[in-house]
């Protein structure tokens, strides 16, 4: 079984781009993020030609996810409402950040963390916030499902070799102490990283700014994580970050993070 995740930055602008990697590296799960599009306007027949089902939940000009499945699936949920109660949520749903499918008794969830904008602003206190309700959404989703991988954008380095230059003093939205125990207290429910079981090293990154040469000179970040149940982590025999799409011209920022185990 091989799932990937890719923060596509706008599956039209890109979709060429995708259904080109998806035709080189038949994944049977493909999770997107920022799709940038309302759901009436996704380009489904490329990927529909590959024999991939396409779930969406998307708004215009932001955000915005998607998974194409080429496997069967027993059900798509959208947003958080789908497992917590609506006083939980509140408004956190308007922004199109979280869809999941279940196959087989596979749970996948797909997610677009919030960027965080600058430190204590207020798209860093709806970071915080969003978390929150992240932690209470996968502890149910634990509860029900025991395969579980959890995957996507999280905005998030984890540590100081996932980021190109360790912040100083001055705190770095997506490397504070507070996102990044959030982020532990929502994988100690249950969850496990397995980019870090196959390396330990630093240096290795996902997403690289478009200025300042950042691509060339590897001056990038890990933020697109797969997390883990048990079952599965054991399993795992790969997980690989494929950074030849961000060689192409008009690329996404990001690149495809690819996890692999055995069925």
């Amino acid at each position: 079984m091989k799932i990937a995740t890719w923060n596509v930055n706008s599956i039209r602008t890109r979709q060429s781009i995708v259904r080109d990697w998806l035709q080189q590296n038949p994944v049977e799960v493909l999770c997107v993020q920022e799709t940038k599009t309302i759901d009436g306007d996704f380009p489904r027949e490329p990927f529909e030609s590959l024999g991939y089902r396409v779930c969406v939940s998307g708004q215009k000009a932001y955000n915005g996810v998607a998974i194409f499945s080429r496997i069967l699936l027993d059900e798509v949920e959208i947003g958080f409402g789908a497992m917590l109660p609506a006083e939980t949520v509140g408004d956190l749903d308007e922004q199109k950040r979280v869809i999941a499918i279940t196959a087989n008794g596979l749970r996948v969830v797909n997610l677009y963390v919030p960027n965080g904008g600058e430190y204590e602003s207020d798209k860093y206190r709806y970071k915080l916030r969003w978390l929150k309700v992240l932690h209470e959404y996968i502890d149910r989703n634990l509860d029900r499902y025991p395969n579980l991988c959890v995957c996507g954008d999280f905005n998030i380095a984890p540590d100081d070799r996932d980021i190109h230059t360790p912040p100083g003093n001055k705190p770095i939205v997506g490397t504070t102490s507070i996102e990044r125990e959030a982020l532990k207290s929502i994988l100690n429910l249950g969850l496990a990283d397995p980019f870090r079981k196959f390396t330990e090293e630093g240096g290795i990154f996902s997403w690289w700014d478009y200025r300042g040469g950042s691509f060339p000179r590897n001056r990038g970040w890990r933020i697109d994580h797969h997390y883990l149940t048990p079952d599965l982590f054991d399993r795992t025999v790969s997980c690989q970050i494929d950074v030849e799409p961000r060689k192409l011209p008009k690329p996404s920022d990001h690149a495809p993070v690819i996890v692999e185990w055995d069925d």
